[in-house]
């Protein structure tokens, strides 16, 4: 991660009790009106953000009144800037940071989404005048640890680097005020909660925490009954209600046209992003679809920091029109205008349906949800979708060459004129770790390299 003076970290620890739950209010008049300095509503403005979404009027004026704060609400719902207002507003009236000592955290499940939040939130921290930082696997240290040095105000983190950052001994959460854990399920669900446990044990008990998720059940009711102070509780629309926004598409197709149908679709017209098990899956299917004329990308936990972020940000302009992922690296795409999410396999369980199908209508926005199905998998698939919440999808038996397909889904037919790989641009050698851009770190290792949480052999989990 390079580390800039504009981005801004902020801290939010997470204390979490279980109290009457509070339905979030409407929006009512503006960010000002919700106690947001003058400052970063102009700062808003100049972004074009100018009403408020539920979750952030819910939210927002109990977070700045330094209370505990529970958010529950639907990806795309607004949430990075219902934590990320109110925590840039309390950092704004302290001290500036110590080096190696950020006062604020915000911890995320993957890379991708800790760069988004970030990118979300540096016009703010800019507009007042502080810090922020990421601390990310798969980039070099020396960058983070000279940002650490600096002095960080906000310190968005994952939580394997993070934990390596501590243990050289280029991180202190001694004097963390506000402790954010976003995405919370999603951290649950990707086997993280030791490393988070560990890491919320090293923050000051009388700080402020804020937790946002799709849901507050399991392993999260028990970081809120652990870490926060009878906490106030927000809900907007529960993750099976944005079901509703998108329409459902049971593709029924034959065994031996499966890629011929995947083909066609991804060569549709709009933002497209497509759903497979494992990371090989991902890159066979990307191979396929270039071979035939269709410009795909692929994202997966076993490819570069380098190579996610340049296919990452070809798909957000446009450049490659469908994005092939996994699970897990999905949790961390926050792109609007995609259009269709395509299952090429259908997800076993439903909690990975809603996670996948929340790439698309997002904040308002309408989109489709296309599974494709064999007609051994029909009765299962079916009965997965109702545990997800979609009651009746629209069942179609298609083919590759049948009109129906193209209506329901766009689909086209390739090219089938191979995509030409675009070389990648070159980079500065980066930095050697304790090198000159150290900034304060530990020596370089000798003999056999250490290896981070991000960095371990992927088994259960792809440790993103």
């Amino acid at each position: 991660m390079s580390f800039d003076p504009a981005q801004l970290p902020s801290v939010f620890e997470i204390n979490i009790d279980t109290p009457a739950e509070t339905p979030a209010a409407p929006n009512a008049g503006g960010f000002a009106e919700l106690g947001v300095p003058k400052n970063l509503v102009r700062t808003l403005r100049q972004e074009g953000i100018i009403e408020p979404f539920e979750i952030q009027t819910a939210t927002l004026p109990d977070a700045l009144a330094g209370r505990d704060v529970l958010g529950r609400g639907q990806t795309g719902s607004g949430k990075t800037l219902a934590f990320g207002l109110a925590v840039l507003s309390r950092l704004a009236e302290g001290k500036p940071a110590r080096p190696h000592h950020p006062r604020a955290l915000i911890l995320v499940p993957t890379r991708e989404l800790a760069m988004q939040v970030a990118d979300a939130l540096r016009p703010l921290a800019k507009a007042t005048g502080l810090y922020l930082g990421t601390a990310v696997g798969g980039v070099p240290y020396d960058r983070q640890i000279l940002g650490l040095q600096k002095g960080l105000d906000l310190m968005i983190a994952t939580p394997g680097r993070l934990g390596d950052l501590i243990e050289r001994g280029s991180c202190s959460l001694e004097e963390i005020e506000i402790s954010v854990l976003d995405e919370a399920d999603q951290m649950a669900d990707m086997g993280f909660l030791p490393e988070v446990t560990a890491l919320l044990q090293q923050t000051p008990a009388g700080g402020q925490r804020l937790l946002f998720s799709a849901t507050l059940d399991g392993d999260v009711d028990q970081l809120v009954r652990r870490f926060m102070n009878n906490p106030v509780t927000h809900s907007t629309a529960p993750a099976q209600a944005s079901v509703t926004t998108m329409d459902h598409l049971l593709l029924l197709i034959p065994p031996q046209e499966k890629f011929k149908i995947a083909a066609a679709i991804a060569n549709r017209k709009g933002r497209t992003i497509m759903f497979a098990r494992t990371q090989m899956a991902v890159d066979r299917l990307v191979e396929q679809l270039r071979e035939v004329g269709v410009r795909a990308g692929g994202l997966h936990g076993g490819k570069t920091q380098r190579v996610r972020t340049r296919t990452l940000a070809e798909f957000k302009e446009g450049r490659v029109g469908v994005l092939v992922a996994t699970d897990v690296a999905a949790r961390g795409i926050h792109v609007d205008g995609i259009s269709l999410v395509v299952h090429i396999d259908p997800p076993k369980d439903p909690k990975d349906y809603l996670h996948r199908a929340g790439r698309t209508a997002r904040a308002g926005e309408s989109g489709a949800v296309a599974t494709l199905v064999l007609p051994k998998q029909r009765r299962t698939t079916l009965h997965m979708m109702q545990k997800a919440g979609v009651e009746a999808p629209a069942e179609h038996r298609v083919r590759a060459s049948d009109p129906k397909l193209a209506e329901v889904t766009g689909a086209l037919e390739p090219s089938g004129i191979p995509v030409k790989d675009e070389p990648m641009p070159r980079q500065r050698k980066p930095f050697r770790e304790g090198g000159s851009g150290g900034g304060g770190g530990r020596p370089p290792f000798k003999g056999r390299p250490r290896r981070s949480f991000d960095d371990r052999p992927r088994q259960r989990h792809e440790r993103y």
